[in-house]
Formats: C-alpha cells, sequence, structure tokens
C-alpha cells in the first residue's frame, strides 16, 4: 500500500512541475468547464495544447473577416481556444441571433413540460384556445406544440407574419413539413401555461441559470433573440452538454436528445429547431424540394447547429467536445438564405485545415 501511495505521490510531483504548455492535452481538457454565471472569467486553452495546426488559423481568420463576420468563438471542453472579434465589433457586443434563436424556445418548452406545466403532445388549443388559427376546428384541433417544434404543423406557409388570419390549412398536421415562423406560437403556450409573459419565465428558468445576458427583440414578423457571443456560447455548452450546466440539469437531458435527433419521417436532417448533420437527405426553408445527402458534407456527421438567417450559427460536435459560434452579416449579401448557405460548406473546409 506504501508502494501505491509512493508513486501516486510521485506522479503528481511531476505534474506539478511541468510547464503548462507542456502538459498533454488529454490532462488539461479532460474534464468539462463551465464559466461562472457571472463575471468576465472563462478559461482558455492555446490551440498547441489540443495539437491544432496554428499555421492554418490566418487563413481561416482572413475568410471569417472576408465574409462579413463580426464574431467567432471555439469552445474544447467549455473552454475558449479562439475568440476573434472583426468590424469594431466587441467582447461585450450584442448582436441578432435570428432563427438560431429558435433554439432559445426548445429548450425553454422542454423545461416547462418538466415542470409539468404543459405537454408537447396536448392540442396547441388547450392552451391558446380554440379559433387560434383560421382552419376549420377539427384540422386546427389536431396541431400540437410538437408539430410547432417539428415544423410540421399542416399551416399555410405562404404568409410570415403570424397573425390569426394568415393561418390557414394547407395539410394535415404531420404530414408536410414546412419551415414557417408559426412556431412562435410555441411562446404564446409557454405564456399561457406559465402564467407569466414567455421573456420572464425564459428568463428565470434558463438565461439567468447559465449567465446569458441579451434580450429578445420583438419585431412585425419575428421576435428575435440578441445577446454577446460569449452569452451564445453559453447556450452552445449547454446544448453540448445535454441540457446540463454544472451540477444542474437545466433541460430535462431526454427532451434534449428529442430535441437534437430526426422528429419526424419527412426531414430526417431536422429536429425540435435543430437542424441535424449526417443524415441521408435534408429540406430547405421556401422549398418542397428533398436534397440527397448531409447538410454540411465537410462537418462532422455528428454535429447539430442552430442555425439563423445571416449565417448566425451554432455548431455543436458532441465528438470533439465542441462548440463553434458564428454572429455577423450574411457572408453574401445577395443570398441572406434563412438556414444552410454555402458558407457553412466552405467555413468548416478552413476549420477542418486547423483542427485535424
Amino acid at each position: 500500500m506504501k508502494h501505491v501511495i509512493f508513486l501516486f505521490s510521485g506522479i503528481l510531483l511531476i505534474l506539478l512541475s511541468c510547464n503548462p504548455s507542456e502538459i498533454p492535452t488529454q490532462i488539461t481538457d479532460q474534464e468539462m468547464y463551465f464559466p461562472p454565471i457571472s463575471g468576465n472569467d472563462w478559461e482558455k486553452v492555446a490551440p498547441s495544447q489540443l495539437g491544432w495546426n496554428e499555421s492554418q488559423i490566418p487563413a481561416l481568420i482572413d475568410y471569417l473577416r472576408s465574409r462579413n463576420s463580426k464574431s467567432f468563438l471555439i469552445l474544447v471542453n467549455g473552454r475558449i481556444v479562439m475568440e476573434e472579434y472583426f468590424d469594431g465589433h466587441k467582447v461585450s457586443d450584442t448582436w441578432q441571433w435570428n432563427s438560431a434563436g429558435k433554439t432559445l424556445t426548445t429548450a425553454t418548452v422542454g423545461i416547462a413540460q418538466q415542470e409539468k406545466l404543459l405537454d408537447i403532445t396536448t392540442r396547441v388549443s388547450q392552451y391558446l384556445g380554440a379559433g387560434w388559427t383560421s382552419m376549420p376546428l377539427a384540422k386546427e384541433a389536431l396541431i400540437t406544440p410538437k408539430h410547432l417544434l417539428t415544423m410540421t404543423s399542416g399551416i399555410n406557409d405562404e404568409s410570415e407574419l403570424i397573425i390569426r388570419p394568415n393561418l390557414t390549412y394547407l395539410a394535415d398536421a404531420g404530414t408536410r413539413w414546412s419551415y414557417h415562423n408559426v412556431f412562435q406560437r410555441l411562446m404564446n403556450v409557454v405564456g399561457e401555461a406559465s402564467g407569466q409573459s414567455f421573456e420572464t419565465y425564459f428568463n428565470s428558468k434558463l438565461k439567468n441559470k447559465i449567465g446569458m445576458d441579451g434580450f429578445w427583440n420583438e419585431g412585425l414578423i419575428f421576435t428575435v433573440y440578441h445577446s454577446s457571443t460569449r452569452s451564445m456560447a453559453r447556450f452552445g455548452l449547454l446544448a453540448l452538454n445535454q441540457g446540463k450546466w454544472g451540477n444542474e440539469q437545466i433541460v430535462n437531458e431526454a427532451f434534449f436528445k428529442e430535441s437534437t435527433s430526426t422528429s419526424q419521417s419527412i426531414n430526417p436532417s431536422y429536429g425540435y429547431l435543430w437542424w441535424l448533420n449526417g443524415k441521408n437527405q435534408y429540406m430547405l426553408p421556401n422549398t418542397q424540394t428533398v436534397f440527397p445527402g448531409m447538410l454540411i458534407p465537410n462537418a462532422p456527421s455528428d454535429l447539430y447547429a442552430a442555425m439563423g438567417a445571416e449565417d448566425q450559427r451554432i455548431y455543436v460536435i458532441p465528438s470533439k467536445k465542441m462548440v463553434i459560434i458564428r454572429m455577423g452579416r450574411a457572408s453574401d449579401p445577395n443570398n441572406p438564405n434563412f438556414a444552410l448557405s454555402g458558407f457553412d460548406q466552405l467555413l468548416w473546409e478552413k476549420i477542418n485545415a486547423v483542427i485535424k
């Protein structure tokens, strides 16, 4: 027994005498790190400690700068490896998430369900009352919060303005995948179920628990979240850990796994408002075309992503314990897109040159 203690102490002495830059990656990055809820402290790790190809980092940064980026951040095991700002944007500045913020709604719905305030398989009209659409009541009654989470409500997607006269029947719920802003009615469901505004509930149950900053800005067509890049990264870190922050399971793990898995058979590359890589086909907003192959062939197959217009991105890669954030203006001003763009494929080409 004394011999074992002696060897263990010896190992400790060796580690303590090492220069931090010489400690192997498996030691420096062995445990998941969560930054403090308040303050600006956030542990960092150098790319060299991860064995990355540092000679390719300038090309990645140049590409991001040339494509109208405002910020770019990479976490590995929760620690910052790269953090870059462009075009006068600063660490404390906020930027819009656009549709990447849909995933915040998903998480909040999951919390409300685990608190037994709602059930995503119960019809929406139970929370909003009959007649929340202009559909025949029998068709409206088919729609559940799960249909809103999976973009399969069957509501006509011709108009993006989510007002009752525009919410007309096109198909039975669950039979058609169609990217549509009607998902925002989930905010109303949470508000009615919780007896408070969606934002108040979101702030107390999610935002404040992981130390996010930011605010919801209600526009004519779409309610958009704005935050700093690091706050976007905080949510990405929560997603990487399947809804867990430190020792607290904020979003039910089973629900989070459902959210980031194929949610219906029509578009296998879509979960609960999350986009999924590694599937054999996918669909995109504003079209019923089915495209063969993965969303982003250059990216890891286990990647899931929050994607917003003008290339707002949260990439989560469990196999690499990695979160990647990109905020900014559209990489191609002539094609602002609502989700996937050619930017993703080219960006991952540059990222792979660094991390592989």
